[in-house]
């Protein structure tokens, strides 16, 4: 099936999310033209370089020869033309070499990069995590030799945090850093599921490594940030001999095959402190943070993908006695149809999401008060952990309902069907679980200034619900709304009141509340900016949150009453008990 980049779509979402408001405040000589421009030309480039190698990449992936990473055919020349083409430096501060444009924009670019060859887009969106890291935390020497290669291109980046005991509770961790006599250090130990770690599409590869020094207290309080790279620099930045760490081999993984995710050994390599001694956990958290929204990206663009194969194979393939279709493509059945409906609305709802995170990123950094920009920094963390977790969860959800479209021609890898499924599982789980991002939501981000933040929010999707309900033709959305509203209001509160064992047990129905509601507040605001349209697609955004409504939000009562049941019997449920 043939990849078409939703540029559309994108634009559409952009509109409706806050950011051309973002754009005539801060970034004034960027005009409508030229943002469509960049999302056509970006459309083309993945539409055209890396969709194609999507499957070549998961039949035949990465490898390992004599010690060195061999990227899956293709993706070198690839990378290098997207290097090359400027889309790795979209939102890079210009002093290093970044165009500086909005996040939200690479954010699109990126959905439609992850979208045309998920495994293909782990790369860059690491180095750009990276890129954000060293922007805050790097010396003057890292960012003047590091920073410009890492925002061009030419050089990559790695996040390196996992070992074998140590997934989740970074507190296990147990590399470690040596002084070197020299001002710098010498790094120890083992690191697992390092994606792009080690590859041959570029000269280099830079690493942020979590380690501890010496005297270095127990736990995360013990932990600091270290770069390394590849290649030896030398006071110009030029490469020198290869650095002490290595690929000790690549993981066989249930998908993303073209992603080479290695097993590194650090054997005395020669590394530079980033940051203060023992904060390396929290100069990493930007990297990860970063790289979470992305993570939610991905899960749009997976969803995406599968979408569109399935959308497509539901007009091909012909089956029994349609209701809806003279010449019975299974489009025309009802069933196919809700699924696909369903996945388009929910993919709608994500975008509008992972969009608004990325916005408000922005109005954060460049906002006129430090009222507005300690807003929107407080909405961006609620949301990101819902941006992460929901998003992915949904690209998963349309994935598998991709499968179940194609039926059994779904389970035959031939179709690809199955490779998106397969890929989209990762998802949930790195850049820390989606259990680990709802305990966030509950733990540290709902509680944030009492709870205000959250209940702000949803006064504002109050109003839109109100609105809504007074548009005849919305008005079942307005009314949907505002119950579920009401119902993540409800949730709010128990969990705010509550905490704890009790509030930990129900933080996944509490994500899924808030991320099903706050994605129908989406997709209202896009039924209200198409209403009254000839267009038959602007007509099509009322139907999708019409649909919406009655199919999610009409849920979110019931998932109210999950949450604030708090943990129920799990805590008297033995193993014994559940193996029977």
């Amino acid at each position: 099936m043939t990849f078409r980049a939703p540029v559309r779509d994108l634009a559409f979402a952009l509109s409706t999310v806050g950011h051309d408001a973002l754009v005539k405040r801060a970034f004034p000589e960027l005009d409508a033209d030229t943002i469509s421009a960049v999302l056509e030309a970006a459309g083309g480039f993945t539409t055209d370089v890396l969709a194609p190698l999507n499957r070549r990449g998961d039949l035949d992936g990465a490898k390992i020869e004599n010690g060195v990473v061999r990227a899956a055919p293709g993706f070198a020349e690839a990378y290098r033309q997207f290097a090359e083409q400027g889309w790795n430096s979209l939102a890079a501060d210009p002093q290093f070499g970044g165009q500086g444009l909005p996040k939200a924009m690479e954010l699109a670019v990126f959905e439609m990069v992850h979208a045309a060859n998920m495994a293909f887009g782990l790369c860059p969106m690491l180095t750009q995590a990276a890129v954000e890291a060293l922007t805050l935390h790097g010396t003057e020497k890292q960012k003047r030799l590091v920073l410009p290669k890492l925002v061009s291109g030419e050089w990559t980046g790695a996040m390196v945090l996992t070992e074998p005991q140590a997934g989740t509770d970074l507190a296990a961790l147990s590399a470690r850093a040596e002084p070197d006599g020299d001002g710098g250090y010498r790094l120890y130990g083992q690191k697992i599921f390092i994606t792009w770690g080690d590859h041959d599409a570029t000269d280099n590869i830079c690493h942020l490594v979590l380690a501890r020094l010496p005297d270095a207290p127990p736990g995360v309080k013990g932990i600091s940030l270290f770069l390394t790279s590849k290649h030896l620099l030398d006071d110009e930045g030029n490469l020198g001999a290869r650095n002490d760490f290595r690929p000790a081999s690549i993981e066989h993984k249930l998908g993303i095959h073209g992603s080479p995710t290695c097993v590194m050994l650090y054997e005395g390599a020669k590394a530079e402190l980033v940051g203060e001694p023992n904060q390396g956990l929290a100069h990493m958290f930007v990297m990860m943070n970063a790289a979470r929204l992305q993570v939610g990206v991905q899960g749009v663009a997976i969803a995406e993908r599968a979408f569109q194969q399935a959308l497509a194979f539901s007009q091909e393939r012909r089956q029994g006695r349609a209701a809806w279709a003279a010449d019975g493509a299974i489009w025309g059945h009802p069933d196919v149809r809700r699924m696909l409906t369903l996945s388009k609305a929910k993919i709608e709802a994500a975008r509008g999401i992972c969009l608004t995170t990325g916005v408000l990123a922005d109005i954060a950094r460049l906002a006129d008060t430090e009222e507005e920009r300690a807003a929107a920094r407080a909405r961006q963390e609620l949301l990101t952990p819902i941006a992460k977790a929901w998003s992915t969860d949904v690209g998963v959800e349309v994935a598998s309902l991709g499968v179940q479209v194609h039926g059994g021609m779904g389970f035959i890898e031939e179709t690809g069907a199955a490779q998106h499924y397969r890929d989209a599982r990762i998802a949930p789980i790195y850049e820390g679980t989606n259990g680990v991002q709802a305990l966030d939501l509950v733990g540290r981000k709902v509680p944030m200034a009492g709870g205000a933040v959250m209940r702000e929010l949803c006064a504002e999707m109050q109003v839109t619900a109100q609105t809504l309900a007074d548009t005849a033709e919305l008005a079942a959305v307005g009314r949907r709304l505002a119950a579920g509203v009401g119902a993540l209001e409800r949730a709010t509160e128990w969990v705010l009141a509550n905490g704890g064992t009790a509030a930990q047990a129900a933080s996944t129905p509490y994500l899924k509340l808030a991320g099903d509601v706050i994605g129908g507040w989406f997709l209202g605001r896009q039924a209200l900016a198409a209403a009254g349209a000839s267009d038959p697609w602007l007509q099509s955004k009322p139907a999708l949150a019409r649909f919406y409504a009655a199919q999610v939000l009409a849920g979110a009562p019931g998932l109210a009453d999950s949450v604030c049941e708090g943990a129920g019997d799990l805590e008297h449920v033995s193993p014994e008990a559940l193996a029977g």
